[in-house]
């Protein structure tokens, strides 16, 4: 990469509000459809089985693939929602210690890469050393095609919709958390929701923090094949769209980070930058000697958070 400050050719706070605005417009004319499954989400770890009150749901947006998640309704509400979003490898997660805390959960795996079958694995794409799924690099070549993270963020605007519908949820009253690509996502989205009920947000070592600082070290070079398919000034444009430096102005809103000192994945240097930026109520969980990876003391924290700000 070649440019001096690529910081210079981001796309400005009007032209971010201008993607946002469309993404809401997007969603308000492709309503998710949301179905459940006969599997309700009970799984067997060793032989035990584990009783649960979870469903699984496809949800359905016109033109774009089924894409699943996983309900957890709190046992009395109305209750707040707490959004969980999937790191880059899109695996689902259950969080059934935010359930018992009396949150609605719902665990969304944006895109439909993950399917209760398993992975559309076909759908991934060469960085030159292995395949990945396309999102980042389709974002690098147009930040507003379904098949990048503006698609990512519509499929989970769709089920947000779906879920404050639901009896047990106090209508727009939202909190985002996640790690890695799952807590970058959170940035993003409380920025997306911050006139529309965000509460509070907890992100756990989190990626699309930072591009120009990370040198595409990491997990940053995932964005290559997209960025080898237009100019550079291009490519440094779209990637600021979903870069939470970028979004770091809207954030007026509770915001947790966590950092691991030895993460070479999502470098620690990327995310203090972005928490010396915040100018909002925050906190910074450097974890000493920690590499990149969900780390229990982050959920402890973001426990905390949630019970204090969701």
């Amino acid at each position: 990469m070649n440019v001096k400050n690529p910081f210079d050719l981001y796309p400005s706070q009007e032209e971010l509000s201008a993607w946002i605005d469309r993404l809401w417009a997007a969603e308000a004319d492709l309503p998710a459809t949301a179905t459940r499954l006969n599997d309700r989400g009970e799984r067997t770890r060793l032989g035990i089985h584990h009783m649960n009150r979870s469903s699984l749901y496809r949800f359905e947006q016109e033109g774009m693939r089924p894409f699943y998640g996983m309900w957890s309704p709190a046992l009395k509400g109305p209750a707040p929602l707490i959004v969980h979003t999937p790191g880059y490898g899109a695996e689902p997660s259950f969080h059934p210690d935010v359930v018992g805390e009396g949150y609605n959960v719902l665990e969304l795996s944006p895109l439909g890469y993950w399917t209760p079958s398993g992975d559309l694995n076909e759908l991934r794409v060469s960085d030159g050393q292995n395949t990945i799924w396309p999102v980042l690099p389709n974002t690098a070549k147009n930040p507003y095609s379904l098949e990048s993270y503006f698609g990512w963020m519509l499929n989970v605007m769709g089920a947000i919709r779906w879920a404050m519908s639901q009896p047990t949820v106090i209508p727009d009253r939202v909190s985002f958390f996640g790690t890695s690509q799952g807590g970058g996502a959170s940035l993003l989205l409380g920025s997306i929701y911050r006139d529309h009920g965000v509460r509070c947000v907890a992100a756990d070592e989190p990626f699309l923090t930072n591009y120009p600082l990370s040198n595409f070290r990491g997990a940053y070079d995932h964005a290559r094949p997209g960025v080898d398919e237009v100019n550079e000034e291009q490519s440094w444009h779209n990637l600021g769209y979903v870069d939470t430096m970028t979004h770091a102005p809207r954030m007026n809103y509770p915001v947790l980070l966590t950092l691991g000192t030895s993460d070479v994945t999502c470098p620690p240097e990327c995310i203090r930058a972005l928490f010396d930026k915040l100018d909002t109520h925050k906190m910074l969980l450097s974890m000493k000697n920690r590499g990149h990876g969900y780390q229990y003391e982050f959920v402890r924290h973001a426990l905390t958070w949630f019970n204090l700000y969701a």
